[in-house]
């Protein structure tokens, strides 16, 4: 027997219409949006290898003498902020943390000239600026990176001044919400009229922490585990259906 085709298939198009509806909601509530920088902004290490980032950060403190300071796996770690975290934690606030920090930030600024763009970041931010949402960044990224690179992009006018990263209190960094709270502060906003855009699950306890909405951005299916399993619900693999949300296309 020929299966009838005329009937629409509704088993594939409903939850796809109760999701984007969900965003729509999402969108809706939001009167100011947090964006985290390396993510949902850009790949900042897709030129460079954040790998040999970190591992120059342990050469460099191997030349001080100070291979001791880290255990064999943390030398290993392919992530220089846990790199930078561990040494923190072990001289907080000292001057080695600092000389540190700043060779980690030198490395983020050579890094902003090959920054891959995250597919259809610019036009949504450009699109939420003139609807009248106001935007901030906030970031465990030196500042200083996140200038550079929206000023290369012609996007420094959608967040100016409003960029809040990595300071020298390196306890102040995600999954804390101190950057969430300044950008909250400085924009006048109550935490529930906000909404974070984060591609980690410190992104997502930052938020939570601050009390504010949060849309996760998953680039792959690893990402979206590591979303969903540290609680966060609403996830997008793109900023696709964001943007045709924002502009009534869907």
């Amino acid at each position: 027997m020929t299966p009838d085709t005329t009937q629409p298939d509704t088993t594939q198009s409903e939850p796809v219409t109760a999701e984007t509806e969900k965003l729509r909601e999402v969108i809706k509530r939001a009167r100011v949006v947090l964006f985290d920088f390396d993510g949902p902004i850009c790949r900042l290490f897709a030129g460079h290898s954040a790998e040999d980032v970190a591992k120059d950060l342990v050469e460099w403190l191997e030349a001080q003498g100070l291979r001791g300071l880290l255990t064999e796996e943390e030398r290993g770690h392919p992530d220089p902020h846990v790199v930078l975290r561990v040494v923190n934690r072990r001289h907080p606030s000292s001057d080695l943390v600092v000389e540190l920090e700043e060779l980690l930030t030198q490395h983020e600024l050579k890094a902003v000239s090959s920054a891959w763009p995250t597919a259809f970041a610019d036009p949504l931010i450009r699109t939420w600026t003139a609807v009248g949402v106001r935007l901030a960044v906030a970031t465990n990224n030196s500042p200083r990176v996140v200038a550079r690179y929206l000023e290369n992009r012609g996007l420094t006018e959608c967040f100016a001044p409003n960029v809040y990263g990595r300071t020298q209190n390196l306890d102040h960094l995600k999954p804390h919400p101190h950057c969430l709270n300044r950008s909250l502060r400085a924009l006048g906003a109550a935490p529930s009229a906000a909404l974070m855009i984060g591609d980690t699950p410190s992104d997502f306890l930052a938020a939570q922490h601050a009390g504010v909405p949060f849309l996760g951005y998953a680039r792959n299916g690893h990402k979206e585990r590591l979303l969903r399993d540290a609680g966060a619900e609403d996830v997008v693999g793109s900023l696709e259906p964001v943007l045709r949300v924002l502009r009534g296309q869907a």
